[in-house]
């Protein structure tokens, strides 16, 4: 038991020194994880495998359809046409489609996010993205193919050094950044985990003792609610006045009836079931702000990224 103890102790020191505020421009403080390097690094490595899967694929359909024995020019365009797409659009395609995840993050559960808690825009997008022709396939290519091109090995000796430069970039600063996030302002992150409902339960019976919150709110419960109210309840919360409390009990039986809670509150409960409902609302703010998403109050219906 002691071994497993410090295991779980020894796993969250770790986790706590990989832990970042980022503070949102909403003034709602978010706290990321971020992502280890060898995640990093396997998840890029998936990508080039699927990007290499499409690449023989292509060649392949190409040479069929153009006929095995005369793929000829066209062919031959085609086949560099289908590379430099893939080479410069498939990151930048995922990461904007999936907000700010390629298959490679999203099989290891990591993100791309702002550094400065905004939505992800497709301009930091296009900037981290351009920045990796530099960092990684341009000074591989200048390594692959100087004997074929005629590159004297001294400027192959410079492609490698810069390569090498850059990758080990991310082991020189805390936040494991490269050059392409330096520049377009992000950072990699494991993907939140929204704990709702039946995970909070899950979540309570925790092997150090966690007890099982007492109130549990629905995701329709949590949605009635936005970055306005949050900040609101609170500074309410904040304020330990006779005054204050009062306000509390209003405020508690107004969100009651507004989420439709079904059971009645005692008013010696109310400053607990109040902790309870921001500590959850938060969350879940959180993980929508990391995911491109931004209620900015309860009339925002629409919840789009800004």
């Amino acid at each position: 038991m002691s071994s497993r103890r410090q295991q779980r102790a020894a796993s969250r020191q770790t986790i706590e020194r990989n832990l970042r505020e980022i503070l949102t421009p909403e003034g709602v403080p978010v706290r990321v994880e971020l992502a280890a390097r060898g995640d990093r690094a396997a998840a890029v490595i998936i990508d080039l495998l699927i990007m290499a899967v499409c690449m023989i694929v292509s060649v392949l359909g190409i040479t069929i359809i153009t006929g095995f024995s005369g793929i000829g020019r066209f062919g031959f365009i085609l086949i560099l046409l289908v590379f430099f797409f893939l080479r410069n659009f498939y990151f930048m395609f995922f990461e904007l489609k999936w907000q700010g995840q390629t298959p490679g993050k999203r099989r290891l559960g990591l993100k791309v996010i702002d550094r400065f808690g905004r939505p992800l825009s497709s301009e930091a997008v296009f900037a981290r993205n351009m920045m990796r022709e530099i960092e990684i396939f341009l000074p591989m290519g200048i390594l692959f193919s100087g004997s074929a091109t005629g590159i004297s090995g001294l400027m192959q000796f410079f492609a490698f050094v810069w390569a090498m430069t850059l990758v080990c970039l991310p082991m020189m600063n805390k936040d494991n950044l490269r050059a392409g996030d330096l520049i377009a302002g992000t950072l990699v992150v494991r993907e939140p985990k929204i704990i709702l409902a039946a995970d909070m339960t899950e979540a309570s019976r925790d092997a150090d003792g966690e007890t099982q919150p007492e109130f549990v709110f629905t995701q329709t419960q949590l949605d009635a609610y936005g970055v306005y109210e949050l900040q609101t309840l609170e500074a309410l919360l904040r304020n330990k006045s006779p005054e204050g409390g009062e306000k509390r009990q209003i405020a508690g039986k107004a969100i009651m009836k507004k989420i439709g809670w079904p059971d009645p509150v005692p008013a010696r409960k109310m400053d607990a079931f109040l902790t309870c409902y921001y500590q959850t609302l938060r969350k879940r703010l959180e993980s929508q702000l990391l995911m491109g998403r931004r209620k900015e109050d309860k009339f925002d219906v629409g919840n789009k990224a800004g």
